[in-house]
């Protein structure tokens, strides 16, 4: 009997259930657990199990490759991160993700943006949220690519579907016409609708270098800027103190 119902609970995916039913059960005997009492804590178990699942998957899916830590961020490396600590803190919990608030790190090469961005990123994931992280280069090659393939609706609908997309490295390389119509279209369908997370070496005084023209600049700047958080990293490059290191 106990075989059977074993078996039933992997059919039934309840993988908690078949693992833990021998020891539940010795368990429950040796303190003399009622059978709701044996039922509750193998439920509890397998909700446990189904939630790391979903924890390790939203991490998988995030394309961050890396558990970065804020634990792991200098806050008294320059003041601008002191000063903005609580904000920087505040982030770490995805409420500004159920606001559908949007995030902007401004700052040189260097100054850690990339990595504040995955530690935001990466928090929202271990709270089941539904996370993805790209270059700001890779996501126009790849609706470029959809556009040629006439998958671009397709695409699109990609980039819009996750809680909190980051776009890292905005402004390295200008995107053209085509490129920053693309950008516009994601960010537009995005607007109020998610939240976007972006890195950016560039104020937004110079965005017509990246966008093409201060048209779309501004287009762009307006729908991320409205209800956004703004912390800008100031210093010299963290990474290159470290690579003397």
């Amino acid at each position: 009997m106990r075989e059977k119902l074993i078996e039933r609970c992997i059919e039934l995916n309840l993988q908690s259930f078949a693992d833990c039913l021998e020891d539940a059960l010795a368990y429950a005997k040796e303190k003399n657990w009622s059978h709701e009492q044996v039922l509750l804590h193998l439920a509890n178990l397998e909700l446990e199990r189904r939630r790391q699942s979903r924890i390790n998957l939203r991490f998988r899916q995030s394309k961050l490759n890396e558990k970065a830590s804020i634990d792991q961020f200098d806050f008294d490396y320059h003041k601008s991160r002191k000063s903005q600590k609580n904000t920087i803190l505040s982030l770490i919990h995805p409420e500004f993700i159920h606001q559908k608030k949007d995030v902007i790190l401004l700052g040189h090469p260097g100054v850690g943006k990339t990595f504040l961005a995955k530690c935001i990123g990466y928090a929202a994931t271990q709270e089941g949220i539904k996370v993805f992280f790209t270059t700001a280069m890779d996501m126009i090659n790849q609706l470029i690519a959809a556009e040629a393939d006439h998958s671009l609706v397709k695409k699109l609908a990609f980039y819009q579907s996750p809680a909190l997309l980051i776009i890292d490295e905005i402004g390295y390389l200008p995107l053209g016409p085509h490129g920053s119509n693309l950008f516009f279209q994601v960010i537009s369908s995005r607007h109020q609708n998610r939240s976007t997370l972006i890195t950016t070496n560039l104020p937004f005084s110079e965005w017509g270098k990246i966008f093409d023209s201060t048209t779309a600049a501004t287009a762009i700047a307006d729908r991320l800027v409205y209800q956004s958080e703004i912390l800008v990293l100031e210093g010299s490059s963290y990474r290159k103190r470290e690579m003397k290191k």
